[in-house]
């Protein structure tokens, strides 16, 4: 038999190697699953128009975020409990990122600490994703932590005021299992399992305003992206309060369902922003020809969350080289085929 060929093949059987519970966490949405499902069925909503006769005989995927030159512009999204995926967890994400040459953004709710995953691929380029925790004592240290390691960004997550309502985790009865520590919630807890994700996202700062974005952006030395952007006016708002960027994001599905899809999101805030900042978008992206749509509808990457937690699951540190390395031969292939030598020149007449 065959391994797997694209992502949906790495999907199928990572849902064959998990535990009911860890799997509904990773895999759920909120309420209906209504965004989760359109997450990825509305890339299908966006035909591409390919232009010929262009010179594509030496295409290249390779682009920049922040100022950081990448081989792809697929990044890896923040997402929790790599360790409950497959015990290279967190750094083996981080190596295979590295390997592949892109960013990674690691999550408040990782297993690691900041500096466990600086160590794990010295020398690559990484975010940290940051909660708001009421204990800002807390954040504050992660963050002291990041910047003493050498990130580069800070990713600032608005839209978790509280946990969404995820059904799958009430049938399966999921906590966080006993082996599993994220020190960033110990910290600000005294411990990590046994909690529900509600009682994980219970610990960010429900108060947080626009206030609290520019004080942070003025304390810190690094660029701070705010992910979980719906509107475009929230966009704008984001920079007016000091953001270099911004993430569109409806966080997987998983917070407030009957929200649109990211991608179809994505369009007003780049028209909105992206002539001063960098716009980008998770959710829903499962192949190249995703992230040309991406592109051609403003943004300058995208950000990958849960195949990366399959690849995890299936092979380790392996599995999400794999991951990543089939996106990008995916939009290799599909930028040859559109007559665009390289992300940059993929534009909004590629679609038609």
């Amino acid at each position: 038999m065959t391994g797997p060929v694209n992502l949906r093949d790495l999907a199928a059987l990572a849902a064959e190697r998990l535990d009911p519970g860890p799997l509904g966490y990773f895999a759920g949405g909120a309420g209906d699953e209504r965004t989760l499902a359109d997450n990825e069925a509305a890339f299908a909503r966006h035909r591409l128009l390919p232009r010929v006769l262009v010179d594509v005989s030496a295409t290249t995927t390779a682009t920049t975020v922040l100022g950081t030159a990448v081989s792809m512009p697929v990044l890896v999204a923040p997402t929790a409990l790599h360790r409950m995926a497959h015990p290279d967890g967190e750094p083996g994400t981080a190596r295979a990122a590295a390997a592949a040459g892109t960013v990674m953004a690691v999550s408040t709710l990782a297993t690691c600490t900041p500096r466990e995953l600086a160590e794990a691929a010295p020398g690559a380029p990484r975010w940290l994703q940051v909660y708001a925790l009421r204990d800002r004592g807390v954040t504050r240290a992660l963050v002291s932590e990041a910047i003493d390691c050498g990130y580069e960004a800070l990713v600032l997550t608005v839209d978790a005021p509280r946990a969404g309502r995820r059904e799958r985790d009430a049938r399966t009865g999921f906590v966080v299992p006993p082996h599993i520590d994220m020190p960033g919630v110990t910290a600000a807890a005294g411990h990590s399992s046994g909690l529900t994700p509600a009682e994980l996202l219970s610990l960010v700062d429900p108060s947080l305003v626009w206030r609290d974005l520019e004080l942070l952006a003025a304390e810190v030395d690094l660029p701070v992206l705010v992910k979980g952007i719906h509107a475009a006016a929230d966009a704008r708002l984001a920079v007016e309060h000091g953001a270099a960027g911004v993430i569109v994001s409806n966080h997987g599905g998983r917070q407030l369902d009957n929200v649109p899809a990211s991608i179809d999101m994505l369009e007003p805030v780049a028209q909105e922003v992206a002539d001063e900042v960098e716009v980008f978008v998770d959710g829903g992206v499962r192949r190249g020809t995703d992230v040309l749509v991406a592109l051609a509808l403003g943004a300058r990457a995208v950000l990958v969350g849960r195949p990366v937690l399959w690849g995890l699951a299936c092979d380790g540190e392996a599995g999400v080289r794999w991951v990543l390395e089939t996106l990008r031969a995916e939009l290799e292939l599909a930028l040859t085929l559109l007559g665009a030598p390289s992300p940059a020149d993929v534009t909004r007449a590629h679609l038609a």
